[in-house]
């Protein structure tokens, strides 16, 4: 018993005195952390101090310092005033680190206070928009990725926006993208009904599609691939390596197509020649071609002499010469047919086998010709652009987006088929679709990239085939060597059935004499 009263005496001293201990050390415990953290807080005011600054607060800092020292009782009023002020900053632990906002959070606040201005009644109290309202109010359906990036939203708006006008619909849309991120294409649809915008991250195309023998029928053209929403149909493709199922967008001519020729503009270095030669790839098996180079580049040397080409022209002389031939032999073929229909026989076979037209940069040209008071090469499409379909001549202009408004009437009129390749606004793609475009392009569009509109039918994105010009040396040689696998030889070439076709003369094409058929 005596052993256990004097244990329990021992132990309560022990409690006592780690009380007391406890009790002393903690107003210095306090102490000693207010002054850490004016430590720190002046370290972090010196480090955010300008350089040319530093020397003028030195100075006040002196000042200040000798000015306490001369003062009655001024050094112990500094010492307790510092010390009240340590005790009170260090009276509580270091909060922990706040947890980060939520990304998703942020940026849909952020993007309601952009639209805020575009879409608010600033001085409405209950408004959908307004400078102290919620995102809840108006957003709904938002999807993001693992990176915290909208990849889906619906967006509610008020009805007296504007929403049938494309100008104000454009700014909306620049609005959202900015907020989303501008290294993604968005899709942009207006349910004008229930006043609701729904905005869909689009997944990039893919790019590494080469030129190939593509699974389609006499008459249908692949202009490239898109996504799902874009085509309901798929095609086998060779993509790296191994068959892929892809989307295409094609394009149909013949005489049955409303469609029957074609219109591609695009920004210098993505992809109209490209485009060029892929169409030209799939037409040559079933057609012959006329291709005239304006730009002179050199682009679609790969085609002089192959079977099924007549000429590639690239001077002014040589142009002039070959779309007059062009235009007599449209008149030729309609004489030619409106007789076998007359007498109800078999329309000839070089009548129906399909003539392609290939232009690349012709503008270019056509201010040549102005210049030297000649024939405007883009004059002479009138009759293989107006009865082309009808006569199995099918046009395809390639140029520059900026030429857009040095492009005849004619051809303007006439190609219900458009292709618009490289980086565009909304005004550059409206004026080359034809109509607003709904698709928000990236910040960075690769080579190849852009929209196809074929008809009536709405854009959709397309990437053009990887078709490379096999006489360019900076070209990857599994690129050249794809397209050249494609190139015609006399034993491939797919001709027309006929009962007895006449023996085809090679065209006349030289600069003393305009090109004739047989």
């Amino acid at each position: 018993m005596s052993f256990t009263r004097h244990f329990n005496r021992g132990r309560d001293l022990a409690r006592s005195a780690g009380d007391h201990a406890a009790d002393v050390f903690t107003p210095l415990t306090l102490i000693g952390r207010g002054l850490r953290r004016h430590a720190d807080w002046a370290k972090a005011r010196w480090a955010a101090t300008p350089k040319e600054r530093r020397g003028p607060t030195l100075l006040v800092g002196a000042a200040v310092t000798l000015g306490i020292f001369l003062l009655p009782h001024g050094p112990l009023l500094a010492l307790v005033a510092l010390v009240a002020s340590a005790a009170w900053v260090g009276r509580s632990p270091k909060s922990a680190p706040e947890a980060e906002p939520d990304l998703a959070e942020v940026k849909l606040t952020a993007l309601y206070a952009a639209l805020t201005p575009y879409l608010g009644g600033l001085d409405e109290p209950f408004a959908l928009y307004r400078l102290d309202g919620e995102w809840r109010a108006a957003f709904s359906g938002g999807e993001f990725d693992a990176d915290g990036r909208i990849t889906a939203l619906e967006i509610s708006y008020p009805a007296y926006f504007t929403d049938t006008e494309p100008a104000a619909r454009a700014r909306i849309e620049q609005v959202v993208q900015g907020k989303a991120g501008r290294s993604r294409e968005y899709r942009f649809d207006w349910d004008e009904e229930i006043n609701r915008l729904r905005v869909s991250a689009l997944a990039p195309l893919p790019a590494d599609i080469v030129a190939q023998r593509f699974v389609t029928s006499p008459g249908e053209i692949v202009l490239g691939f898109t996504d799902g929403a874009g085509s309901h149909r798929t095609i086998p493709v060779e993509q790296g390596g191994v068959t892929e199922q892809q989307p295409p967008v094609v394009w149909r001519v013949g005489p049955r197509s409303a469609e029957p020729h074609l219109l591609a503009l695009g920004a210098a270095g993505f992809g109209t020649s490209t485009l060029l030669r892929s169409i030209a790839l799939q037409a040559l098996p079933h057609g012959d071609l006329v291709v005239v180079d304006g730009a002179s580049t050199g682009e679609h040397a790969c085609l002089v002499n192959r079977p099924g080409v007549y000429t590639v022209e690239t001077s002014l002389h040589g142009a002039l010469a070959a779309l007059e031939w062009v235009a007599k032999e449209t008149e030729r073929r309609l004489m030619a047919l409106n007789a076998a229909r007359h007498h109800g026989v078999a329309a000839p076979a070089d009548v129906t086998r399909p003539l392609w037209i290939l232009l690349d940069h012709l503008t270019e040209l056509s201010e040549l010709a102005h210049a030297e008071g000649r024939t405007d090469p883009q004059e002479l499409l009138e009759l293989p652009l107006r009865h082309g379909r009808a006569a199995r001549v099918t046009v395809v202009f390639v140029d520059d987006l900026e030429a857009r408004d040095r492009i005849s009437t004619t051809v303007h009129t006439c190609t219900r088929a458009r292709v618009v390749l490289g980086p565009v606004t909304s005004e550059s793609g409206s004026a080359g679709l034809g109509v607003p475009l709904d698709i928000a392009p990236a910040a960075h569009t690769p080579p190849g990239r852009g929209y196809a509109r074929i008809g009536t039918a709405a854009p959709v994105r397309v990437q053009v085939p990887a078709t490379a010009d096999p006489l360019d040396e900076d070209s990857p040689q599994a690129l050249r060597d794809a397209v050249i696998a494609l190139l015609p030889h006399r034993d491939t070439r797919t001709e027309a059935p006929a009962p007895a076709e006449p023996e085809r003369a090679e065209v006349n094409l030289t600069k003393d004499a305009a090109p004739t058929h047989p």
